[in-house]
């Protein structure tokens, strides 16, 4: 038996003794092959490295984030506290200083956010798309509109194809609020060229940059084109997809 198994199995599997083919104690015959299938035990302790450094970033922008929250709005004051925020460290801390913009961020702490991004600016740092959308929300919140149009010229002129759909959202939103359709449009043109669609929200805006415009034979179009047939509404506690009646539905 164990040669006509060794056979029908091919030349890499070697027919198993006859002495390690039956346990001890008169017991039934086990294949020594079944053994060898006894997976090991996973490894718990990979990674720990990642989770002590995940950590150890989110003290330190915490200590950021109380750092600029008691300065004054000078840029000497700020960059100086945050130079020597990074005195000691053998690579910058970028890691914590975006979790300590998203600190800021929830806090509404739009100033510090400005001074921490400028800072990060000047030391070469590059800006995730992340990073760039809450430089963008803040220079808003702040006031800054013509700021907020120069970096976002920054934007387009120097990344153009990879700027992501919420970037351009995000403009769309600051302009709609600051009541300036022709920048909505323009910011709209610009997606259309690249190819970028726009999600619900953006489209509807779109819609009423166009109508606010005098353009009320465009808008229509629009939203045909980018709203999608169905939509969801809150329905006895419960969330239910419907079909749109039409494009301004």
């Amino acid at each position: 038996m164990a040669s006509t198994f060794a056979l029908r199995l091919g030349p890499r599997l070697a027919a198993p003794p006859l002495a390690s083919a039956t346990s001890g104690g008169g017991g039934g015959s086990r294949p020594a092959s079944r053994r060898a299938l006894v997976s090991k035990k996973p490894n718990k302790h990979h990674h720990l490295w990642i989770r002590k450094d995940s950590a150890g970033s989110g003290k330190k922008a915490l200590c950021l984030v109380n750092t600029v929250s008691k300065l004054p709005n000078e840029k000497e004051a700020v960059y100086g506290a945050l130079d020597r925020w990074t005195a000691f460290e053998p690579e910058f801390p970028i890691v914590a200083a975006a979790k300590a913009l998203v600190m800021l961020k929830k806090r509404r702490k739009w100033l510090q956010i400005i001074q921490v991004t400028k800072w990060l600016m000047s030391k070469g740092q590059v800006l995730t798309w992340t990073t760039y959308d809450t430089l963008l929300l803040a220079l808003f919140m702040d006031g800054r509109v013509d700021e907020v149009e120069s970096i976002w010229n920054t934007i387009i002129q120097t990344y153009t194809r990879s700027v992501p759909k919420k970037l351009f959202s995000r403009m769309i939103q600051i302009y709609n609020a600051r009541h300036l359709p022709d920048k909505v449009l323009e910011i709209y043109g610009d997606m259309e060229e690249l190819g970028v669609h726009p999600d619900e929200d953006t489209t509807r805006r779109i819609g009423r940059a166009f109508a606010a415009s005098g353009q009320e034979d465009k808008q229509k179009p629009v939203l045909e084109k980018y709203l999608k047939k169905w939509k969801y509404i809150h329905f006895n506690g419960e969330r239910v997809r419907v079909k749109r009646a039409g494009p301004l539905a």
